[in-house]
């Protein structure tokens, strides 16, 4: 770990108006103005951090990220920051292309960011060469890129894709005779089919029909109906992993003709979640009864008060955040990560040597129950071919029921042996 310049930018925390007060009090003394709870001569230097995600594009858009980044940001300095330090967030278009991803990497540096957390982006090459060449973290970022799990300066905080579909198979093996899956014709979504069929094979299942689809089509009728019919009448069930897309999938599932009966449908939680069942009829729509993987307990679980309070005080009318989607609660988790580093540092100024320097030492962090403790060391990653650096490869079964996601059985389920097993692509 070493070449990684060192930043610090000191910059007073305080307002305008805070300073132009403090100059007009004649005679009075000036102790405490512009600084934060718990400083002393002055406020601990403010820390900036991006975050960044696809917006109005034609696939994916993950607008929910950077808007919970936002505000958690007004959370914590509404109560003087984190250990002193005001949080800054940058935000940035990500737009679902590597030449978007390189530019949101790039302002990260030039504006001094010591970390980029709670990020979503399939162009993990793109923006993981500049973070690495200045030394900068990625923390908890969605999991859909390989470099989130394989970058020495990335932290995941669940096991992507990867896990999703290990989970799955793990899932369906037991209540599918057939399975048809669904996924994007392109380099990362050849990985799915291996992943999913291991989880199948370990509940002695047999190995799912792999439909390819493109990955910003606007009706997949053909693929639908291929779907269907490799998955049979008899406890057939088709699973579907598009992004945004799946919804436009399921959509032209449901327009099928009616003939034969008894399919089940099935995705992950990366592809579906309770905003989409609402969307599509709750429990009059087509995803009544599905199947669903995801990484952490579900949209109803008390765990998530603290976050939906959060959203409630300080993004209360902002309806790009859904505390059901799973890229706003990645994002919660990752700041949850961010506050605990620069807690346990305790340090007037952060780097991100520093931070990352925190992370690989053994910086354990509590998420209340949304995930294991979480841990970066050597010795807490899974090691499997692929996605060395996971160090959380539970995920949780869910199952919608009366138009809600609710789990279908307790607890995580533990998915590091699928995935060890599932051979390289």
């Amino acid at each position: 770990m070493t070449g990684r310049r060192r930043f610090s930018f000191p910059r007073p925390f305080r307002t305008a108006t805070a300073l132009a007060v403090c100059t007009a009090a004649v005679g009075a003394s000036l102790a405490g103005c512009g600084v934060l709870p718990g400083g002393s001569a002055g406020a601990r230097d403010p820390i900036t951090v991006m975050t960044f995600a696809p917006e109005e594009t034609r696939a994916t858009n993950m607008p929910g990220m950077p808007a919970m980044a936002q505000a958690y940001a007004k959370y914590v300095n509404a109560k003087g920051g984190i250990d002193g330090h005001e949080l800054r967030v940058l935000t940035c278009n990500e737009r679902n292309t590597t030449a978007g991803a390189a530019a949101c990497a790039r302002r990260a540096v030039a504006e001094g960011a010591v970390a980029v957390v709670g990020s979503y982006s399939q162009n993990g090459r793109a923006f993981m060469a500049p973070l690495e060449a200045e030394g900068i973290p990625y923390i908890g970022g969605y999991g859909v890129s390989e470099e989130e799990f394989t970058s020495y300066l990335s932290y995941p905080v669940n096991g992507g894709q990867a896990a999703l579909l290990a989970g799955n198979g793990r899932q369906l093996a037991n209540s599918c005779r057939r399975v048809s899956l669904v996924r994007p014709d392109t380099v990362a979504g050849d990985e799915l089919p291996v992943l999913l069929n291991t989880g199948l094979s370990e509940g002695r299942g047999r190995p799912s029909t792999d439909v390819k689809a493109a990955e910003d089509a606007t009706e997949y009728l053909k693929e639908a109906e291929r779907a269907r019919d490799e998955a049979g009448d008899g406890r057939g069930c088709v699973t579907a992993v598009l992004g945004e897309r799946t919804a436009n999938f399921f959509d032209s599932f449901r327009r099928l003709p009616e003939e034969g009966g008894g399919v089940r449908i099935s995705s992950v939680l990366s592809s579906v979640g309770q905003p989409l069942i609402d969307r599509t009829g709750g429990a009059g729509g087509p995803f009544e009864g599905a199947f669903m993987t995801g990484w952490y307990p579900d949209a109803g679980d008390a765990r998530w008060g603290v976050m939906r309070q959060v959203i409630q005080d300080h993004a209360f009318g902002d309806d790009r955040i859904d505390p059901a989607d799973a890229g706003v609660q990645t994002t919660w988790i990752a700041y949850t990560v961010l506050k605990r580093v620069i807690e346990a540092l305790d340090r007037d100024s952060i780097t991100p040597s520093s931070v990352s320097h925190a992370l690989d030492t053994g910086v354990s962090v509590d998420t209340g129950g949304l995930t294991p403790a979480l841990r970066w060391r050597f010795e807490d990653m899974l090691g499997v071919p692929g996605y060395p650096r996971i160090v959380n490869p539970n995920v949780t079964f869910q199952v919608v029921r009366d138009g809600r996601l609710v789990a279908q059985r307790p607890g995580f389920v533990n998915v590091a042996g699928t995935m060890s097993q599932a051979p390289m692509v």
